[in-house]
């Protein structure tokens, strides 16, 4: 690309940003003037936008974690990578929740809001641990795809996976097709997440027409602790992993990971964020064969914001709406809940399932999801963005500590280049080191 016609193009964060601006304008014209057929419009640009991410999920999450997995052969001490992933995601995770328990304990969210348990009601569908163990296994390989069970799909993929590393060569041609199938789903989302700054008009634009301002000021102590916690999360938490784990500069990683960050604000999809993931991560220098790895396999386990800060300030505040006093051991059982049944929000917008297996495990009433559905799309945003901060920080992390991350690439990385192409131009394949 020449540079005439590169200084004309605008970056995509700018075009996101201006999206979210325009949205915030065309909500605000719409509620203020009962424009109702803006708010319909509005509605129709969100929900295509989201039902074009959506349809690709199950196949995507399927040839990713397949892919993925099978990856690992290329890298040595395969294991013990994938083994450090987990351990920092359950890190991470047991931070999150224990910011989110202080936060929710200091501001009482549940107080003073007016709310009363009638004006909850019980979710159409809930979480249980019996549920969450035997729902991982499905009864047959047609339904998790047509119902869009992604914790299924994952537990499929991996058998798959682990089948493949095991037969050697003789399942080459699978996994050459596979990565085909791989491939051809990434070049169509892509093609999607092009159109993020129109979904984003919808998204954010019938957010503000449909909920306004009261909304968020009934629940304004509930609403600013998800922020708050998400924030402190997100700039606080994982800037000083990065200084004393990763021993990189915290704000390069930003600059890096920022496209993936913002769409994972708007989209509130992870899954549907994950190529764009995946990208920042490769040129912030993780190693392509590890991070096709930890951020398929982050996209549907990793996730900081919806499993571990907002179901714990989310059950002190269903508790104090019940008046139901919790203990030193509910406490516990929700770090537990976090670190253990993250997996359970599995990538998708929304963390009502999370919530309710935390209701369940501590006994609280369900009907405490319902006080929360209507707040759900504007906390999403922010719990999802803070999701796929995490699902780029974890393989950074990991690679630093393991001495694989190019560092070069990571103090190069500039999300505000960022092409839609095919692959990062400045990825620099040939300066990844082999690993340890």
């Amino acid at each position: 690309m020449s540079s005439h016609t590169k200084s004309f193009k605008v970056p995509f964060w700018a075009q996101i940003l201006a999206g979210l601006v325009l949205g915030v304008l065309l909500g605000w014209l719409a509620r203020s003037q009962d424009l109702s057929w803006l708010v319909t419009t509005l509605e129709k640009v969100g929900d295509t936008f989201i039902g074009l991410l959506k349809l690709a999920v199950a196949p995507l999450v399927f040839f990713a974690i397949l892919v993925s997995i099978t990856n690992l052969r290329k890298v040595n001490n395969a294991a013990r990578l994938a083994s450090r992933t987990l351990l920092w995601f359950m890190i991470t995770s047991l931070i999150a929740v224990s910011i989110g328990l202080v936060i929710g304990l200091v501001t009482n969210p549940g107080s003073g809001t007016g709310l009363t348990p009638k004006d909850g009601a019980k979710p159409e569908t809930t979480g249980s641990w019996i549920d969450f163990l035997t729902g991982i296994v499905p009864t047959d390989v047609i339904t998790p795809f047509t119902e869009l069970n992604v914790l299924q799909i994952v537990f499929m993929a991996a058998v798959a996976g682990i089948a493949a590393l095991k037969l050697g060569e003789k399942a080459q041609p699978i996994l050459t097709l596979s990565e085909s199938v791989l491939s051809l789903l990434q070049k169509a989302l892509w093609w999607v997440i092009r159109l993020a700054p129109i979904g984003t008009i919808g998204l954010i634009g019938y957010a503000i027409a449909t909920y306004g301002w009261d909304l968020i000021g009934k629940y304004a102590t509930f609403t600013a602790d998800i922020y708050i916690g998400c924030l402190i999360v997100l700039f606080g938490v994982y800037p000083t992993l990065l200084a004393t784990v990763a021993k990189v500069n915290p704000i390069q990683f930003f600059k890096g990971a920022w496209p993936a960050i913002q769409l994972a604000f708007v989209s509130r999809s992870s899954v549907g964020t994950m190529p764009l993931t995946q990208k920042v991560t490769e040129r912030l220098g993780v190693p392509k064969e590890y991070a096709s790895f930890a951020v398929p396999f982050g996209a549907t386990t990793k996730m900081d914001g919806c499993a571990a800060i907002y179901p714990a300030i989310a059950a002190i505040f269903v508790a104090q709406i019940f008046d139901i006093q919790l203990g030193v051991g509910d406490y516990l059982l929700i770090a537990f809940v976090s670190v253990v049944g993250s997996a359970a929000t599995a990538g998708l917008t929304g963390a009502t399932v999370m919530l309710t297996l935390t209701l369940s495990t501590l006994g609280l009433p369900m009907e405490g999801v319902g006080l929360l559905l209507a707040i759900d799309p504007i906390l999403d945003m922010i719990r999802t963005a803070t999701n796929v901060a995490g699902q780029a920080l974890i393989p950074v992390l990991v690679s630093a500590r393991e001495k694989l991350l190019d560092r070069d690439a990571y103090a190069t990385a500039d999300g505000s280049d960022l092409a839609l192409d095919d692959e990062p131009r400045d990825a620099r394949p040939e300066r990844v080191p082999a690993a340890a």
